[in-house]
Formats: C-alpha cells, structure tokens, sequence
C-alpha cells in the first residue's frame, strides 16, 4: 500500500471522538497519525495500519 507523508486515511474503527479520519504525519516502521476529530496523535505499526485502513480519503 502506498502511504505518505500528509495523506488523509480513512480506518475502519472510529475514533472515541467519533471520527474515522487520520492524517499521516510520519512513514516508516512505524506510522504517527493525527484524529482530524480531537488532535490525538497516536504511533501505530505499519502491518496493523495497512489491515485497518479502509480507504485513502486524500492524497498529498
């Protein structure tokens, strides 16, 4: 799956704000991810976010 920097994901959980976006603000190993719900960030592996990810709302 091709992910980068400043795209805009959509996962197939939702959020406890509600929202089901996320904006990707570093590729690797690992991903950091931004709720464009509340501003949480959270870090995430690259093999569980691939399984979640429903959709690529916006590409950078």
């Amino acid at each position: 799956m091709d992910i980068n920097v400043r795209d805009v994901l959509k996962l197939k959980k939702q959020h406890p704000c509600g929202s089901r976006e996320w904006e990707v603000l570093r590729v690797g190993a690992d991903f950091r991810l931004k709720c464009l719900g509340c501003g949480h960030q959270i870090m995430i592996a690259r093999k569980l976010l691939e399984k979640n990810v429903k959709e690529i709302v916006e590409k950078s």
